[in-house]
Parts: structure tokens; C-alpha cells; sequence
């Protein structure tokens, strides 16, 4: 199984379509990011465009690429003034084909990865400064009148995250590999109480919005809510400054992702972390165990999925040595 669609699962999908007034004849289906989440298609009857997520072809790990899950969560935030494509339907499992599916509406808009688009060349800063507002919004949602109380438990969200990402490294005894130890220590020894409770992303990074086509720089959609709980706010915003690159840094594999900040007009790290400390009146004195966290993190992912041999994209083991280094620097060692 690659991912790809069948012509009796592309018909299938039609037919899906067609009974909720969503497409009115036969469909293409093109693949859109890196397949290392779950698997994005624009799907088109020729006049309408929509996107459809499905997880990737096997296997999956426990409770991962969850798309009914992240529907629920993208369609109880829409008019919370997070921006989000609308839900508008999801199958079960065997419903439409063997894996669950959710269709969402096609937002226009460039995603941003290593060269900012000339039409927003002058919006440069606008952009950076959409991406923490976003980043706030979501962090102001009430998740109880948003229906999303039962998301996570934000209680005890750090040391339990960091707990549980080091037993994706650790031998059957517990012992990480040397190279992880250091950081772990460190991790485990300052961890901080959590800051508050909140719906927190997981992956929030310049290459996971959608932005306006043209000036004034906004965020015109966020994706990739698969990963998103209940945690730490803080957690999302060292996350996504540690995927955001300054000049002179080694970029790691999520930084050469966000490359195009480096471009003269953006706005720089501790720009982007004071304005949103003055929108949400958070302290952030304490933000380099966050980003440290999410270096750490990214570490254990990759040294993880390299393990399991699925994606050769994590076949070379000096991504997980980049996201190591980034982690002792964040934390000062």
C-alpha cells in the first residue's frame, strides 16, 4: 500500500462526495506535503477543490495519525478566532475505503517554507507577527466552550510528555543511548510546573500555516492539528521558535524548513517571544527549557522513526545528531 489512490477508491471517494452535494462529477486526486503525516490529497471535480487527510499506509503507531480526532478539534474551533478550514464530512473506517478519511475546504494561500513568495516580500514582518497572534488565539480558546475538555490531561503535561517521548528511545531496561542522556538529565532536573492549561498544537511552525496570498501578512489557515492536546502553552511556543531559524545558527532539519525567515524583514526570535508574552501576559523567563524540550523531542522522533525503517527520508543519522546539538545549546551546555 503506498498512500496512493486506487480507481475503484477514487470512485468510491466520488460517490461519497456526490451524496453530500460536495462534487458533482469524476475527481483527480493530488498528493500535497512531505507524507511524513498523514497523507493530504486536493481533490477536484473540476470546478470545486477540497482536501481529503487519511493516515498513512501502515503500520501506524498506537493511537497516532488519528484524523476523525483532529476533525473534531478543527471543526469545534472554527469562530474562535484561530483560522481553520471548515470540516465538511468524515467517514469511518470502511465506510468510504479501508482507512478513515476527513474532507476539509481548500484554503488558497501559499505555505512558506525556504523563500517567502515576492507578493509578500513587504509583509514580511506582518507574517511573523500573524504567526504568534495565531499562536495566542489558539491559546485564549476556552476548550470547555469549545467542547474539548476532554482533549488531554494538561496536569502534569511536561514531565509526563518528556517521560513519555524518552521510551521511544529507551531499551527495554529504560536506558537511553549516551547521546540522549545529557539533555534528559537536564530536562528531568529543571522541568518546570506547567504555566497554565490550554489546546496546544504540537507542531506549530512556519510550514504548517497557510498564509494570504497578498499583503497585509495574516495567517489564513493553520494545518496539521493531528498532534494537538491539552498542555503546556509554553510547550507550543518553544516548539515553534526552535523550529524558527536566526542567522549564524546550524539550521536543523524543522529550521531549514522555515528558512525563508532568515530573508531580511522578519522578525527575529525574541521579537516573536515578547509579543507574545505582552498578548497573553505569560512569563516567559523560564522559555529555554521549552525550546530545549523541543529540540529534545524532535530528537527522539527522528532517531525513532529511523528505527522503524519506514520513511528513508530518516535514514541519516546526523538529523538526529542536528536537533542534539540545538538541544545542548538551548540548554546552555
Amino acid at each position: 500500500m503506498t498512500g496512493e489512490w486506487s480507481g475503484p477508491e477514487l470512485k468510491a471517494l466520488e460517490g461519497f462526495l456526490r451524496d453530500r452535494d460536495l462534487c458533482a462529477g469524476p475527481l483527480t486526486a493530488t498528493r500535497i506535503g512531505d507524507g511524513h503525516s498523514n497523507l493530504t490529497d486536493l481533490v477536484s471535480d473540476g470546478a470545486t477543490r477540497l482536501i481529503v487527510r487519511r493516515p498513512p499506509p501502515p503500520p501506524i503507531p498506537p493511537g497516532a495519525h488519528d484524523v476523525l480526532r483532529e476533525a473534531r478539534l478543527v471543526a469545534a474551533l472554527a469562530g474562535t478566532g484561530v483560522p481553520v478550514p471548515a470540516v465538511l464530512a468524515t467517514a469511518q473506517a470502511g465506510e468510504v475505503v479501508e482507512s478513515p478519511l476527513a474532507v476539509t475546504s481548500f484554503v488558497a494561500g501559499p505555505v512558506v517554507t525556504t523563500v517567502t513568495p515576492p507578493a509578500l516580500a513587504s509583509a514580511r514582518r506582518a507574517v511573523g507577527e500573524s504567526l504568534v497572534d495565531t499562536l495566542a488565539a489558539l491559546h485564549a480558546v476556552d476548550r470547555h466552550a469549545a467542547g474539548l475538555a476532554d482533549l488531554g490531561r494538561p496536569e502534569g503535561f511536561n514531565l509526563r510528555h518528556l517521560r513519555r517521548m524518552r521510551r521511544l528511545v529507551a531499551d527495554e531496561a529504560g536506558v537511553l543511548p549516551a547521546e540522549f542522556r545529557p539533555v534528559d538529565t537536564w530536562l528531568e532536573e529543571h522541568a518546570p510546573s506547567e504555566s497554565g492549561a490550554a489546546i496546544v498544537h504540537n507542531d506549530y511552525r512556519l510550514g504548517n500555516v497557510i498564509l494570504g496570498a497578498e499583503p497585509p501578512g495574516r495567517v489564513a489557515a493553520v494545518l496539521d492539528w493531528e498532534l494537538a492536546t491539552l498542555g503546556d502553552p509554553l510547550f507550543d511556543v518553544g516548539y515553534f521558535l526552535a523550529s524558527y531559524p536566526e542567522p549564524g545558527e546550524p539550521l536543523t532539519p524543522t529550521g531549514a524548513l522555515g528558512a525563508a525567515v532568515l530573508e531580511e524583514g522578519w522578525p527575529n526570535r525574541a521579537e516573536l517571544a515578547a509579543r507574545y508574552a505582552a498578548a497573553t501576559g505569560r512569563d516567559l523567563s523560564g522559555l529555554a527549557w521549552y525550546t530545549t524540550l523541543a529540540l529534545w523531542k524532535l530528537a527522539v522522533l527522528f532517531a525513532y522513526s529511523r528505527r522503524r525503517g519506514v520513511d528513508p527520508y530518516y535514514d541519516d543519522p546526523a538529523l538526529v545528531a542536528s536537533f542534539l546539538d540545538a538541544a545542548h545549546r538551548s540548554a546552555g551546555s
